[in-house]
């Protein structure tokens, strides 16, 4: 890792894509074997919906087509996967 990289700390996609996993995995929707033993909790997962909206909402203009496409995406499969789990 580069000097520069390692002052601009963790990618957006890695954030991006951390906060869906904790969703899924809370919703009992993820298969790594680290989540395993993760009770699920709609709540959690909703919680972290919330965060992603936010973050697109305080980011508008700032991303990358890349960033903005991945973001938008997450936030959609998240809560198609959250109404499914709820609506059980």
């Amino acid at each position: 890792m580069s000097e520069e990289n390692a002052n601009q700390g963790i990618p957006f996609s890695a954030f991006v894509l951390s906060l869906s996993t904790m969703a899924m995995a809370s919703l009992g929707q993820c298969d790594d074997p680290a989540f395993a033993d993760m009770p699920r909790d709609p709540d959690i997962a909703r919680n972290n919906i919330d965060i992603l909206l936010m973050l697109r909402d305080k980011t508008k203009g700032n991303l990358t087509d890349a960033e903005q496409k991945l973001l938008n995406s997450v936030i959609y499969d998240l809560q198609m996967h959250f109404l499914r789990e709820t609506q059980k």
